[in-house]
């Protein structure tokens, strides 16, 4: 039997994306398992898995728990001597804090270099930490995992690693994203007092997301039939943006949801004229996916992984440029015909991505590796 310990830890609330990728990841790999695989999820026992992580559990699947946290310094001995206990013959770290001598075939997922691209993002001391534990995980992992093509040349590129020692392997829209019928839009517009045609965009505020740029071109959109909704977490520390919005008389012309439940999204997502995404860069930029995947037309950043995701399927726009973010928003928002198109081909390619291939993808480079170390 070939046994597999995948780190799902991070499969809590606390780390909301990265908890995403775990639980769509063991889920897909529960049927994807060949004859003789076994997968164990490594848990804290004190921290509950999300509800759709824990029907996994069973079968192939087994639950298989260790009182440290990602955070704690006793995981450095503790992890590798349970690995040794169910004699693991691969683990995979879903995050760079982690066992840094795990002792048996080690794969280290790499979700984006944020920190060290936007400095301005995080401060010294956290952006330090960061190089430094990343850089530990990829000396202590055999092979790495990135999220996208733009994240493995930035591997590649900051930390020197070898290109054959990065896979790629995209992620996906959760299977709940998906257009939605006009009852429920119409729920989710009244729930949020929004009107039937509104713009779009979901994420947190942080400088790298680029919203300044989008309320200053918002501002130079005229006339503006229709409100500009921003949604998502709010950092208190970056409050530029809204700022700049009241500096500009935009009180009535931009709607700040903040934080919108994940099970609301979808209509939210369907039920928006045009969905703007104007991020200077994304590890895999899943808000756009997930608008396309509900049917929603996308114009986006012509940047780092959104050029991957909305190929042949969105209006790009130069993110740097407010006057571009202006043209690229008036010529959607003015061509009926033009916003049918990028929804068909915006759904299209949405469905090129799903969690079951990158299940698949991931367990194949598993059982590559442990091939390759029994040859060694």
């Amino acid at each position: 039997m070939t046994t597999y310990v995948l780190d799902a830890r991070t499969a809590t609330e606390h780390f909301p994306g990265i908890g995403r990728y775990v639980m769509n990841l063991a889920r897909e790999m529960a049927s994807a398992l060949q004859r003789g695989e076994q997968l164990f999820l490594l848990c804290h026992p004190s921290l509950p898995l999300r509800a759709s992580l824990e029907g996994t559990a069973g079968g192939a699947i087994q639950l298989l728990h260790v009182p440290c946290s990602c955070f704690s310094l006793q995981q450095q001995w503790a992890i590798p001597h349970t690995l040794r206990r169910v004699r693991a013959d691969l683990y995979h770290s879903t995050y760079y804090l982690m066992p840094y001598s795990p002792g048996v075939p080690t794969v280290l997922t790499v979700y984006d270099l944020i920190p060290l691209l936007f400095p301005e993002s995080v401060s010294l001391q956290a952006r330090l930490f960061f190089r430094w534990a990343t850089a530990l995980a990829l000396r202590a992992s055999t092979h790495v995992v990135a999220i996208s093509e733009t994240t493995r040349r930035d591997l590649i590129s900051i930390f020197h690693v070898p290109p054959q020692r990065v896979t790629a392997i995209p992620l996906a829209a959760d299977p709940h994203f998906y257009p939605r019928p006009l009852p429920e839009i119409q729920r989710v517009r009244v729930q949020y007092a929004l009107p039937e045609r509104y713009v779009l965009y979901v994420g947190i505020n942080k400088p790298h997301k680029n919203l300044v740029h989008l309320v200053e071109a918002w501002a130079q959109l005229q006339p503006q039939p229709l409100p500009l909704v921003i949604a998502g977490a709010w950092d208190s520390r970056y409050p530029e943006p809204r700022q700049r919005a009241q500096s500009l008389d935009l009180e009535q012309k931009v709607i700040w949801l903040g934080p919108v439940p994940e099970a609301v999204l979808p209509a939210l997502y369907s039920g928006a004229t045009v969905f703007v995404f104007p991020s200077l860069y994304e590890g895999f930029g899943l808000p756009a996916l997930e608008a396309m995947a509900c049917g929603a037309p996308v114009v986006c950043s012509n940047t780092s992984s959104l050029l991957e995701i909305g190929e042949g399927a969105v209006c790009f726009f130069d993110p740097t440029q407010v006057e571009d973010i202006c043209t690229a928003l008036r010529q959607v928002l003015a061509d009926p015909a033009l916003r049918a198109d990028l929804r068909e081909r915006g759904l299209a390619r949405a469905a090129q991505f799903s969690w079951h291939t990158t299940a698949q993808q991931t367990l194949a480079l598993y059982s590559r590796l442990v091939r390759e170390s029994t040859k060694r």
